[in-house]
């Protein structure tokens, strides 16, 4: 029995997320630096000799549905996949495990990451030959456009390129520059790294809404510009080999990014934020949208532990993480 696999890595938002959301990312130009980490969206297609689709997904649940009817209605029920299904035209029966390693919401690009593993995954079994900018491109459409789920442009580009990227985002465009950090600066920032999940996720869709209401407005459009700048900042930081700058520009960035909105921030994040910098950390931040999911924090070396163990003990899961430096992958395989 064939299969075919994809592995799409989850990114890890640091500087600028926000800018690449429409309307400011077209009217102004956007600006974010990224990391994708050791987590990841799987997806796994065995093909069949039915007319129909079955899907299993321990977040999403499951889905069934027949191929020979025209495109499958976007509903609100398994659009991720139905959508991908629909621009490919897909009529050959399949089953599709999809699983990732951090539930929906948790503020480290999973729908986006989901849809580039199912686009390449579905790729790889019908041999379209894509470009890395035509699938993030491809992912971007059919989330954001097709289905019609808010957010930004850098998820998908993140899960598509990995590693560490520098992205600017223009009206008619998205340039995605890879940033290169020396071995001993990426073991002395992984060694003074923090990753801890609040135990609560959030819709993001409603913090984004409320940030491009009050962009609008123009009652954020000052953070929203100083966080552009350091995405570039921080980006030139590490490259400098500067940990401890890297560390305050999380700092002000996350000062910033609570300007978007008032639903960036609560009581909950609060208290782990202040908790972990009266333990040692150097500056941090939610990433992703806001109001839940995974914090990330640069701390002094000697207090990392101590951090960890403030964060835990104020209710938060600290998780284990790795960079990583490849984007999404795919591949055929065979049951012996």
């Amino acid at each position: 029995m064939m299969y075919i696999r994809s592995r799409a890595p989850l990114r890890l938002g640091m500087a600028g997320g926000g800018t690449d959301v429409d309307p400011y990312a077209s009217q102004k130009g956007g600006a974010v630096f990224n990391s994708t980490i050791s987590k990841y969206a799987y997806c796994t297609i065995t093909p069949n000799d039915t007319n129909k689709m079955s899907i299993e997904s321990a977040h999403y649940g499951k889905y069934v549905a027949p191929l020979d009817d025209g495109p499958l209605p976007l509903d609100g029920n398994m659009d991720l996949v139905k959508a991908v299904t629909n621009h490919f035209e897909i009529r050959e029966g399949f089953k599709m495990l999809l699983q990732s390693d951090a539930p929906p919401g948790s503020g480290l690009g999973g729908s986006s990451t989901v849809i580039v593993a199912a686009i390449a995954a579905v790729a790889e079994w019908i041999g379209e030959k894509m470009t890395g900018n035509e699938m993030a491109r491809l992912a971007y459409e059919l989330e954001r456009e097709d289905i019609g789920l808010k957010g930004g442009k850098q998820d998908q580009y993140a899960a598509v390129f990995g590693g560490f990227n520098l992205m600017k985002f223009r009206a008619d465009g998205v340039d995605v520059n890879r940033i290169k950090i020396k071995e001993r600066t990426l073991n002395e920032l992984q060694c003074r790294s923090v990753l801890c999940y609040t135990g609560s996720t959030r819709e993001s869709g409603n913090i984004i809404d409320s940030q491009v209401k009050s962009f609008m407005k123009g009652d954020n459009e000052s953070a929203l510009d100083r966080n552009k700048e350091i995405a570039l900042e921080m980006a030139a930081a590490l490259e400098k080999d500067d940990i401890d700058e890297t560390g305050r520009l999380l700092d002000i960035g996350w000062k910033n990014k609570k300007q978007y909105s008032d639903k960036i921030t609560n009581s909950k994040i609060d208290e782990l934020y202040n908790a972990a910098l009266s333990a040692g950390a150097i500056g941090g931040k939610v990433s992703g949208a806001g109001g839940g999911g995974f914090m990330f924090f640069v701390c002094d070396y000697d207090r990392k532990f101590v951090v960890s163990e403030q964060l835990m003990k104020h209710g938060a899961i600290v998780s284990d993480f790795l960079f990583e430096p490849n984007g999404v992958l795919a591949w055929r395989n065979r049951d012996e």
